[in-house]
């Protein structure tokens, strides 16, 4: 890890989890108490922001929501680590789930080690997990499954067809982010490379959140019962043979109201905390 220097401040690369905010570690949250600058995404709960960032804290808003133009272009946000830790700040990134999947957190440490920023990595409760265990579903039950592949399908180049015959026959749970918009592609590779009429599909909209809702289907009734559903974000995409102990383990009901929880953010952009409202800055 880079030595700290008395000039340059810090970047403390930390998760947030998935969506309910109990799940937070006890070292984000000490972060969060000392930092002078939060830059925080989208997928972060605003009962995290309100419980326990430092009150004198400023709060900036980079998040990024797929296809939208309101998304914080990744440059801005290494501009802002830098801006502020180069001016002494500590500075907490925070990141919705865990800060090493499906992330920019290569970007972000890149830049860092190259202007030579003292940073540390602070780890999470990651969507897959969450949203698994928030279902009643375990990824790799005894006789079900021996393994877990995270993926993402967000276009159709993503993996190649050569993977998806491997996919089909593969017995590990498959668990893809960031692909509700894509979820009738993904069934219909695994369907069409052969996969196992025992593997089901779960659809977790806003995993561990109060408006969290499961749907599943076993994979070739899919397009019958849920084909038409258009998924709220964020939600993930679980496949196998696991799937189907939904049923039988699910110990949260669905929600009865299909609300965002996470706002878009064109409305955090405008959404300032009542008690820092002299603290918070927009990006």
């Amino acid at each position: 890890m880079p030595a700290e220097t008395s000039t340059y401040g810090k970047v403390v690369l930390a998760a947030a989890g998935p969506g309910d905010p109990e799940l937070i570690t006890i070292k984000t949250a000490r972060y969060l108490q000392q930092a002078d600058v939060v830059l925080t995404d989208r997928l972060v709960s605003n009962d995290i922001l309100k419980e326990y960032v430092n009150p004198l804290a400023e709060i900036i808003y980079v998040g990024k929501q797929c296809r939208r133009g309101a998304s914080t272009p990744q440059q801005t946000i290494n501009g802002l680590m830098l801006q502020y830790a180069q001016s002494g700040k500590l500075v907490v990134r925070l990141k919705g789930g865990d800060v090493s999947i499906f992330s920019n957190i290569l970007d972000e440490l890149q830049v860092l080690k190259e202007n030579k920023i003292p940073y540390e990595i602070v780890p999470g409760v990651t969507a897959a997990l969450g949203a698994a265990a928030y279902a009643g579903i375990p990824l790799t039950a005894r006789g079900y499954a021996t393994a877990v592949r995270l993926l993402t399908y967000y276009k159709s180049d993503t993996v190649s067809d050569q993977y998806w015959q491997e996919l089909a026959a593969t017995s590990d749970t498959l668990v893809f982010y960031m692909s509700a918009e894509t979820v009738e592609g993904i069934v219909s590779k695994l369907v069409r490379y052969g996969v196992g009429r025992d593997k089901h599909i779960a659809v977790i909209e806003q995993a561990t959140t109060a408006f969290q809702q499961v749907h599943t289907a076993n994979i070739y009734d899919f397009n019958d019962q849920l084909g038409e559903m258009s998924f709220l974000s964020p939600s993930l995409i679980i496949v196998g043979k696991v799937v189907a102990l939904h049923e039988q383990f699910a110990w949260l009901a669905n929600s009865a109201e299909r609300e965002h929880y996470f706002k878009p953010i064109a409305s955090l952009q405008n959404n300032i905390n009542n008690n820092q409202q002299a603290h918070v800055s927009r990006a």
